[in-house]
């Protein structure tokens, strides 16, 4: 394909307008007086969103050059959503604010790769000052994040903070969509793995169609079990103790099952069998799981154990066990906590070392089902333009509480950026030229989210952020008031605003040290079908004297 070039300033002005174009449609979203966009789409119903990833992704402009530039700034907001799950209109405010900046200098004749060096150098010192500022999650901050992030909806703050106290940090929390208008919170407790009972008749509930224990053993291993005389051993042992016992294998069949069926059926035991989750190394580690759960120990050929010498000891506990058709689900006791840290501290150090994006869903599963549970916030909503909308907020909160969780939270509304630009004066007094205009170019910029929030309410952005700076306190959007945001509960957590604003550097500096745009060559517009009689080409049949008939008189 044929290749379009533009060079230098030329090329640089392109990207600058793509850039704007795509921020201007963003920018609008910031605050809790942000506004919406509508997204037309190729069927159905606009969309009506306030989620900034969401808008940059559908942007597309017509102008290639244009393109690349809107493209490049998308990437702001889509790396800023992978890795932190909110804050994308603040790194594209950001972005947006040191490129108009970097460019206006480079147009003057400044060194971009020297404006680089200094915006790098500032955006490390801000990010220490973030660091020193944040302080750990406790009492009712994850409502507050969970409620600032979701554009001020005090309903979904409290529904994150809910679910978040029943399943733990770590635990599973999922949005779906609700088949009422009412958004609901459903909370799983304990480790739940979608493997039922091995046979119907282990049903101890009728009308649930359940398996149901309190206090149960659990035999687990990874082998096949058929013989009985497997079994006998333990099934001795287990009804002296007068436990209910569950076998989880990696099948249970033949004149064993017939066996337990039989017991149960009896009265003799109480006992069910299940199908271990999952297949091959997998399973393994699923088992090895609910052995530390469970404070039991996975009988394994691996390690040379036998059923036949299995004793009470071997066995886990579980403080309830619910088996479904199709579900298993364990609540274990208190005991085994330090063990399940222990365990979920290893999975974490995996996860870290791992590049697959299979294998850290996978490990992050299983944090979570050792964790403790799963909870479903189910979104409902009287249309389902508004649904959607309701679903990227309450994924916004999420995100931004794990991230609280894991650095800490500042100020939100833009104030903490806005007083760490005041830091920067010492940075840039220790560099000369181009390196200290780089150092400015971010100081400056530090002030367009406040800004931006203020305008999106309906205030005079400037004297906003003048006064902010005058006072040290911050603003209020929503009450229109200067106030301590740490103690109004107006907080942003700080990997959201450290993520968001390396971002933001990372791709300015690229587009200010820019100086050729390759693009795609447009394919020309296919001609349109030749006008007037579409049976003009076949003027020989003109009385059909062309076919060497007589013409009709």
């Amino acid at each position: 394909m044929a290749k379009l070039l533009s060079f230098s300033d030329e090329s640089r002005a392109a990207l600058e307008r793509g850039m704007n174009a795509l921020a201007d449609a963003v920018r609008v979203t910031i605050g809790p007086r942000g506004r919406n966009v509508v997204l037309e789409k190729s069927f159905g119903a606009p969309d009506i969103i306030n989620d900034g990833d969401t808008i940059a992704k559908e942007i597309e402009l017509e102008d290639p050059f244009e393109n690349i530039g809107a493209k490049l700034i998308q990437q702001v907001a889509s790396k800023t959503k992978d890795k932190a799950g909110d804050g994308t209109t603040t790194a594209t405010v950001l972005a947006q604010a040191m490129v108009e900046e970097g460019l206006r200098n480079t147009a003057a004749g400044a060194s971009p790769i020297e404006l680089r060096r200094g915006m790098e150098a500032a955006v490390e010192h801000v990010v220490k000052g973030l660091a020193e500022r944040s302080q750990a999650v406790s009492g009712d901050a994850i409502r507050q994040v969970a409620t600032v992030s979701a554009g001020g909806d005090e309903e979904v703050g409290q529904m994150v903070k809910e679910a978040m106290d029943k399943v733990s940090v770590d635990g599973v929390i999922t949005v779906e969509e609700s088949k009422s208008l009412a958004t609901e919170l459903d909370v799983t407790e304990g480790m739940a793995f979608d493997r039922g009972y091995s046979s119907p008749y282990f049903v101890t509930d009728g009308d649930r169609q359940i398996c149901e224990f309190d206090n149960a053993l659990l035999l687990l291993t990874d082998r096949k079990v058929s013989a009985v005389a497997d079994l006998v051993p333990v099934l001795e042992a287990v009804q002296q103790s007068g436990s209910p016992l569950v076998v989880l294998a990696e099948e249970v069949d033949g004149e064993a099952l017939a066996t337990l069926v039989v017991n149960k059926n009896r009265g003799v035991l109480q006992v069910a069998a299940v199908r271990a989750p999952s297949f091959g190394e997998r399973r393994k580690a699923a088992l090895a799981d609910i052995a530390i759960l469970t404070g039991g120990t996975v009988i394994s050929e691996d390690r040379a154990m036998t059923l036949e010498k299995v004793t009470l000891a071997d066995l886990g506990r579980a403080r309830r066990i619910t088996i479904s058709k199709e579900s298993t689900t364990i609540v274990a006791g208190e005991e085994s906590r330090d063990a399940v840290t222990e365990r979920v501290a290893s999975i974490r150090r995996e996860l870290d070392n791992t590049e697959s994006e299979y294998d850290r869903e996978k490990l992050t599963e299983r944090i979570a089902k050792l964790a403790g549970g799963v909870a479903v916030i189910k979104v409902g909503a009287p249309t389902e333009t508004e649904l959607k909308n309701r679903k990227l907020r309450i994924e916004d909160a999420l995100n931004a509480t794990r991230a609280a969780v894991e650095e800490g939270i500042v100020a939100g509304g833009g104030s903490t950026l806005l007083q760490l630009a005041g830091t920067l004066d010492s940075v840039a007094a220790e560099l000369q030229g181009d390196q200290r205009t780089g150092v400015e170019i971010v100081q400056r910029a530090l002030s367009a989210p406040l800004k931006q929030i203020a305008i999106n309410a309906g205030a005079n952005g400037d004297i906003v952020v003048e006064q902010v700076q005058r006072s040290g306190q911050g603003f209020n959007a929503v009450s229109g008031n200067y106030e301590d945001l740490l103690q109004a509960g107006i907080l942003d957590a700080a990997k959201v605003v450290r993520l968001g604003l390396q971002d933001a550097v990372s791709i300015a500096s690229l587009l200010i040290t820019t100086e050729v745009v390759v693009a795609d060559k447009p394919e020309p517009a296919a001609p349109p079908a030749a006008g007037g009689d579409p049976m003009g080409g076949m003027g020989g049949m003109g009385g059909m004297g062309g076919m060497g008939m007589p013409g009709m008189m």
